[in-house]
């Protein structure tokens, strides 16, 4: 299954994206669940969303707005320097996972503006495989992580560089500068996600790729990891870090701005698409 969440004339609500168009479950289960996370939350809401799979639509794509694809969740851990190339680049050696956190209102949805803030020209790409987390964990072993995970989808954790140093906090936390989307495909569509490849592209060119086997710490490594100092909730997210490619190591460093058009593109999943804008004051 393909699952969204978006604005409806004004209204938020979650959907199964499908080839006919959008099957509005906030308007078929709104009764059991306010939101995709809550759906997550109950051990049998994707079973019911999955009921619905044959229905027909409600809503073209058109006609929505797309929010992120969890709009609400507890918790963003964010994985940095996690493939070859990227460690060199920035000349990484730590052997333990680098991580950090992303507010949730830094978040943006598919097809909607990433904003540059004025004050920074250095506005940088990174596409990314995010986990989702389907059901509760803590202290779990790595051979049973993936039991643990709803779905994946794509993620373009954009980077202030000028604002992020040894510590990433102040860089990663900008309005509108993570987008998140287009969907979450489940894990019933993706096994093994060692099996996906990801490429990032800026204004149609291809500037990221690489394959989720090349990760340094796995899946269900970092999902275990993780889990051993924090309990992990469904609709919780988990950022697996970008490869190598990035604008600030370039010569000469490439930057996005104004104009631009932002694109991460995951196997089984789909193209998350953004549009740079300069901030208005």
């Amino acid at each position: 299954m393909k699952l969204v969440s978006y604005l409806v004339s004004g209204r938020p609500s979650f959907g199964l994206y499908t080839d006919h168009g959008i099957v509005d479950l906030g308007q078929k289960l709104g009764d059991k669940y306010q939101d995709l996370k809550s759906l997550l939350s109950d051990k049998d809401g994707l079973v019911n969303a999955k009921n619905f799979l044959d229905s027909p639509s409600d809503i073209d794509e058109q006609a929505i707005t797309y929010l992120p694809v969890i709009p609400n969740p507890n918790k963003i851990l964010c994985v940095g320097m996690n493939y070859a190339e990227k460690r060199a680049e920035f000349n990484e050696t730590s052997s333990a996972p680098t991580l950090f956190v992303r507010f949730p209102d830094s978040q943006t949805g598919h097809k909607t503006n990433i904003i540059k803030p004025t004050i920074s020209d250095e506005l940088d790409y990174e596409g990314e495989l995010a986990i989702v987390i389907g059901k509760e964990a803590f202290r779990i072993k790595s051979e049973e992580a993936l039991s643990y995970v709803a779905g994946y989808s794509c993620y373009m954790d954009g980077s202030i560089r000028d604002w992020q140093y040894t510590w990433y906090t102040a860089g990663k936390n900008w309005p509108n500068t993570g987008a998140f989307g287009p969907c979450l495909t489940t894990t019933d569509e993706i096994p093994d996600p060692k099996a996906l490849s990801i490429a990032t592209y800026l204004n149609g060119k291809e500037m990221q790729h690489d394959s989720i086997k090349n990760l340094v710490h796995t899946v269900p490594d970092l999902i275990s990891y993780i889990s051993t100092f924090t309990k992990l909730s469904p609709g919780d997210v988990i950022l697996t870090g970008s490869p190598g490619g990035v604008g600030k190591k370039r010569n000469p460093p490439i930057f996005m701005h104004d104009g631009d058009t932002i694109e991460v593109e995951i196997t089984n999943i789909g193209r998350l698409t953004n549009f740079i804008i300069e901030e208005k004051r």
